[in-house]
């Protein structure tokens, strides 16, 4: 299979006095969390604007219409630096469908993870566009820099400012298999890779760093979720894995396999660096920013580091 050429399109760094968009595509969000988000993201020295209110419906943010109107305003709002989401859980595949990977002006610093990455694995398939997979409002931010469910402030600030490239990320993970890849960083939460099979904005992994991560997952969900991966053809060609810690994901049986093990078994035979255990995602430690579409060289030996060899944003 030929590899598809990508071009990536990066948008402009965010510093200090940047102006932040803070939307919800998926499920609502607990005010008290998005308030103590957004105080977070103005310590940083952000412009926060008001999240417009919203009327969920059940486990959606809002009516589809309502948010789609609402994620594509700051896209086409050039004061508007960076895009934020507010939290996961499940609604975001629905704004796909109002064509919005054809109707967002851009590339802007779209962050966050878990359900947003539908929206991150459509817009770099069909746009190019870098990604930015990191802390929420009120799943990251919420909880302070460099704190148990927080997020770890420097790989932060380096994916959305550095313009330079040469950074590493301390991966914090245990080594499953040794050796140093390099490839463009690809992935994201584990069930969002695996329901865009099919979709047409399903990720090119050949040639990639797959980074896979989600939580609440038993070990069996796992093992289907990665053979179904193996059977639609997107683990062959990979170059390294980097796993998160999938937290809340203890084996039902006592003595049955652990995530740990499934992963090691099923993606062992790939003869590929891999590493698990990072805190990427759904962690209960401070959560790493990983920036998605970039090039980067895997070093898989003790906790491991992701040598980032190209920068996701422009000056």
């Amino acid at each position: 299979m030929k590899r598809r050429s990508v071009l990536l399109q990066k948008p402009k760094a965010l510093r200090q006095g940047s102006r932040i968009a803070v939307v919800s595509p998926s499920s609502p969000a607990e005010p008290a969390a998005v308030a103590a988000g957004m105080a977070e993201l103005r310590r940083l020295g952000f412009q926060v604007e008001e999240l417009p209110p919203l009327s969920s419906q059940g486990y959606f943010a809002g009516r589809h219409e309502e948010l789609v109107r609402q994620f594509r305003k700051p896209f086409h709002d050039k004061s508007i630096d960076g895009v934020i989401a507010t939290r996961g859980g499940y609604g975001a595949n629905y704004l796909i469908d109002f064509r919005l990977g054809t109707s967002l002006f851009g590339p802007k610093c779209l962050i966050g993870y878990s359900d947003l990455n539908v929206i991150q694995l459509l817009l770099y398939a069909v746009r190019s566009w870098a990604g930015f997979y990191g802390p929420m409002v009120a799943a990251g931010f919420n909880h302070g820099a460099n704190e148990p469910c927080g997020y770890d402030v420097i790989s932060f600030w380096q994916t959305v400012s550095e313009t330079k490239r040469g950074w590493k990320i301390p991966l914090q993970a245990e080594c499953l298999a040794s050796g140093s890849a390099t490839g463009r960083l690809v992935g994201g939460c584990l069930t969002m890779l695996q329901t865009s099979l099919g979709t047409g904005w399903d990720p090119d992994t050949q040639g990639a760093i797959l980074v896979l991560e989600d939580r609440g997952m038993k070990p069996y969900q796992v093992d289907r979720a990665l053979r179904h991966l193996w059977q639609a053809g997107k683990l062959q060609d990979v170059h390294g894995v980097v796993l998160g810690d999938f937290p809340d994901g203890d084996p039902p049986v006592a003595g049955s396999p652990t995530i740990a093990e499934i992963c090691e078994r099923i993606l062992g035979p790939l003869g590929v660096p891999i590493v698990y255990g990072a805190p990427i995602g759904h962690t209960k430690r401070p959560m790493l920013t990983i920036p998605l579409g970039v090039r980067a060289k895997l070093h898989a030996k003790g906790e491991s580091t992701l040598e980032i060899l190209e920068p996701a944003v422009v000056e």
